[in-house]
Formats: structure tokens, sequence, C-alpha cells
């Protein structure tokens, strides 16, 4: 696959999520952004207008980027695994299972529960589980809960370190490049 397919198939993720964008104007107190935000000129205060609306849309969007990008440049790439009627994670590579995450702010028992049980699921099944933060403002009982189910985890610059290094695709350098030319701006009618 070339680097203008995967630029196709990744662009059309952006799209259809700038769409969705489009019809929707509505992040908490913490005031940096990050490059998936800023892909879509997110600020801080259009998020902060319904956080759990955005962080959804930009958990789904980060979690199709990375599954379209490892399947289409990846020959170890596996569909997601089950866990009942579960999914510990979102795509496998080789022996990697990962499940992608915008970011982890929920400490409520049942999440960390999950995130326990599903590790060492993944452990017993002899994969290696893989978290892949894009964000790096975490909670940090949700990711000792996460160490503690064994999964391995990379945030911020170390997701895309290892996303580059499992792809040879530069996903942080692409999606940039989007933010700089504004592709995929979400820009407000009316105000």
């Amino acid at each position: 696959m070339t680097h203008s397919d995967i630029d196709k198939k990744l662009s059309g993720i952006l799209k259809k999520y700038q769409d969705n964008f489009f019809e929707k104007v509505y992040v908490d107190n913490y005031n940096a952004t990050d490059v998936l935000m800023e892909s879509f000129g997110i600020t801080q205060e259009l998020k902060r207008e319904n956080k759990q609306f955005w962080g959804r849309q930009l958990g789904m969007c980060w979690q199709f980027l990375v599954v379209e990008l490892c399947k289409n440049t990846c020959s170890d790439y596996g569909n997601a695994l089950k866990f009942g009627s579960n999914e510990p994670c979102d795509l496998v590579l080789g022996n990697d299972a990962i499940d992608t995450k915008y970011r982890v702010g929920s400490g409520d028992s049942g999440t960390l529960k999950k995130f326990k049980q599903y590790g060492v699921f993944l452990k017993e099944k002899s994969y290696r589980p893989v978290l892949l933060f894009l964000r790096e403002d975490n909670l940090p009982t949700a990711i000792n809960a996460c160490k503690a189910g064994g999964w391995y985890i990379y945030t911020g610059k170390e997701t895309f370190s290892y996303l580059q290094k499992k792809t040879r695709f530069d996903l942080y350098e692409w999606l940039c490049f989007h933010r700089d030319k504004k592709t995929f701006f979400v820009y407000r009618s009316g105000g």
C-alpha cells in the first residue's frame, strides 16, 4: 500500500468526523490540546461545551485511525478479540493485543476492574496487552489498574513512536501536516 493510498484511507476517516463535528458545536480545566484536536481546530473552549461528546468522538476517531493504519500497513494485523460480548482490544499485531484510548479519565470501579480483567485475559491467551493513549493527561488510578492487569502502556509521543515502528508510517507527522494545512478544521457558523 502506498503513502497515497494510506493518506486517502486516513483522510476519509478525518473527513467523516469533520462532517460530524460541523453539526455539533458543543474539556475540562486542563488547557492543553493534542494533535488530533488540533487537526480539527478544536480548542479547549469548544471542547468544554460538551466534554463527553468530544471525548467520545475523538476517542472513536483515534481508534479508527490506528486500526485503519495498521490494517493497511502491517502483515501481522488481526481484528479485535472477543471476551464474552466485550472486546478487550481493538486490534492485534502479531502477539500485541492493542487497545486504543484517547485518554482515560474514569476511575470508577467497573472501569478499573475491566482493565485488570482484560489484561489478565489477554496474557492468558499468550498476547502482550498494549494500550495506546493519545493524550498524556490520564487518570493515575486508571493507569495503575492497567499496569496491575499487565498492560504495556504508551502515551503521547511514545504511542506515535510505537505506531511508526510497527507501520513505517509517521501518523504524528501526517496529523501535523493536516493540522497545518487546516484540511479538516471545524468552523463554527454564525458566530
